[in-house]
This record gives C-alpha cells, sequence and structure tokens, in this order.
C-alpha cells in the first residue's frame, strides 16, 4: 500500500489531485458506504491523531455516493461497499486507478427486536414488513435480495425500501418495519437481536476504495484503512478480510 500510495502522489500532484483553495489543514472529504460509519469514525480519529489532520465524513449509499463524484462532488476519498462502483468512478474520470485497493469483504445480518430470527424464517408470514436498502443503488439492498431470493422470502409486497444501510435499520426499530436485512456492522449498533446471514446466500460484497484527489491527505486514510491496524478495526465491526489476503 506504501508503494500504492507513492505512485498516487507522483501522478496526482502532477495535476488532479488538489481540490481547489484547499489548504493542507483543511479537512479530508471522504465519501464512504454507510455500513462503514462505525468503523471509520474510530479510524478517522486515528488518523486525525496521527496526521494532525481532521476528516469529514460524507455516508451514504454507494451508488448515490458514486454518482455525486461523477458529477464533480469534492469527495477525495471514496470507500464503497461494491467495487464495482469505485470502477465506474473511474470510467467517469475521477480517482487513480492506482489506487484502488479492496479492503473488506461486507457481511449481511438480521435484525429483530424481541427475538433472534435467521434468514430462512423470513419466509414466514408473520414477519410482515421486511427492510432492505434501496437495491438499485445500494449493495447492501442487492446482496439482501439474493439472499431473500435464496430462502424463498422474497416477496415484494413485503418490502420496504431505505435509502442506505443506516436508514434501513432505522425502519425496522422505529416499528415501520418487522425486521432489517442490512450490514452486520451497523445491525451492531442498534440492540435487539442481530443474526448473521451464510455467506454463501448471497454474491460477495467486496468492498473497495480509491484516492479521487489532494493525495498528501487521502493516501495516508487509504494506507491506515487497508493497513494491518486497520483491518483489525474492521473485523471488529464485522466485516471479513479481503479475497485474496
Amino acid at each position: 500500500m506504501k508503494a500504492l500510495a507513492a505512485a498516487a502522489l507522483l501522478v496526482l500532484l502532477a495535476g488532479c489531485g488538489s481540490a481547489q483553495g484547499s489548504t493542507a489543514a483543511d479537512p479530508l472529504l471522504v465519501a464512504a458506504a454507510a455500513d462503514l460509519l462505525p468503523a471509520f469514525r474510530e479510524l478517522g480519529e486515528r488518523y486525525t491523531e496521527q496526521t494532525g489532520r481532521p476528516v469529514t465524513f460524507t455516508f451514504g449509499s454507494s451508488g448515490q455516493l458514486a454518482q455525486q463524484l461523477a458529477n464533480g462532488a469534492p469527495y477525495e476519498l471514496f470507500a464503497s461497499a461494491d467495487v464495482r462502483y469505485v470502477d465506474q468512478v473511474l470510467a467517469a474520470g475521477r480517482g487513480e486507478a492506482s489506487t484502488k485497493a479492496e479492503y473488506a469483504l461486507g457481511r449481511l445480518a438480521v435484525w429483530s427486536r424481541d427475538a433472534p430470527v435467521a434468514l430462512d424464517q423470513l419466509a414466514e408470514p408473520r414477519f410482515g414488513r421486511i427492510a432492505l436498502a434501496n437495491p438499485e443503488h445500494a449493495p447492501y439492498g442487492r446482496a439482501a435480495e439474493q439472499a431473500l431470493r435464496s430462502a424463498g422470502a422474497l416477496d415484494p409486497d413485503r418490502l420496504v425500501f431505505g435509502e442506505n444501510v443506516t436508514d434501513t435499520l432505522r425502519l425496522a426499530t422505529s416499528g415501520n418495519a418487522d425486521v432489517a436485512v442490512v450490514a452486520l456492522s451497523v445491525a451492531r449498533t442498534a440492540g435487539g437481536h442481530v443474526t448473521p446471514v451464510p455467506a454463501a446466500a448471497h454474491e460477495p460484497l467486496r468492498q473497495a476504495l480509491v484516492v479521487t484527489g489532494r493525495p498528501d491527505a487521502a493516501a495516508p486514510f487509504a494506507e491506515l484503512v487497508t493497513s494491518h491496524e486497520g483491518r483489525a478495526v474492521l473485523a471488529r465491526h464485522g466485516f471479513a478480510p479481503p479475497q485474496g489476503s
């Protein structure tokens, strides 16, 4: 990753890296998938301790953040829940391809209020409304849809959609849905009961990042996320190591 960061510095400092008018003291602007909220808040604190530079996070669905970047949003690092959205950003001319790195595999879980609920139980009609993130732009929503289909529990009339995984979890905790199929990392933040979904029930959630601006600020954060230290933080929040690591 250090070689990756050095390459990014050489390429991006040559012309496309620095946000116009930004200074070394300005916060690093990070666009991150909503499932990363608990882990990235912790990693952001460590980054600030190590560099003296603050971080400003924007959390949302990977598809919506990728669209914002393609439309010129000034984020300096993009951490997606699906490597395909990183590829879309690069295809739109944002970011440096040499900095693309897979940092984790995401994991799904069923969140329920009163008792543990396994994925295959969701086929039972007693679970009336099932919340998931919008699969049109949220990788966890797409994975949840695949998992429900594999369990024989995909009934469109019973689904309610959130904009991202944190919004989806809120639908269930507020009583607007009976259960939620969301990222394990955010399900753990809400109390209640959390039952992991078997990884074989959906396509792998290959999470990846890319530096999209000001490499002197963004590359050290990318290094931290992909380091042994960063992976330990991610593992504590429910992520698995990336494939091939």
